[in-house]
């Protein structure tokens, strides 16, 4: 698979990355009366729409597991698997010098 993307947590982390932003931004006019435009409150409300939209995404992504099997994904099953058929390792032996 040539993309190792990792759609829903990269989701869930931009969407409460952008909530909390908004909430940041939504500080100055709720509390200190700054930047008391309609406009700036309008945009503040915005993006943290677009954040929930992409937090929903990333939890529905992850819990429905939409994730396409490869590097990352199932790592702890391939390695199950993997120490099925493998061997004991050599044992170090210390060489005097």
């Amino acid at each position: 698979m040539p993309c190792e993307c990792q759609w829903g947590i990269s989701s869930l982390f931009l969407g409460a990355f952008v909530v909390l932003a908004a909430g940041v931004f939504t500080f100055f006019p709720a509390f200190l009366g700054l930047f008391d435009w309609p406009w700036y409150i309008s945009l503040c409300w915005l993006w943290f729409f677009i954040g929930l939209f992409f937090l929903a995404v990333g939890c529905i992504y992850e819990v429905m597991g939409c994730q396409p099997g490869g590097r990352w994904h199932n790592a702890k099953a391939r390695e199950a698997e993997e120490e099925e058929t493998a061997s004991a390792p050599t044992p170090y032996i210390m060489i005097d010098a």
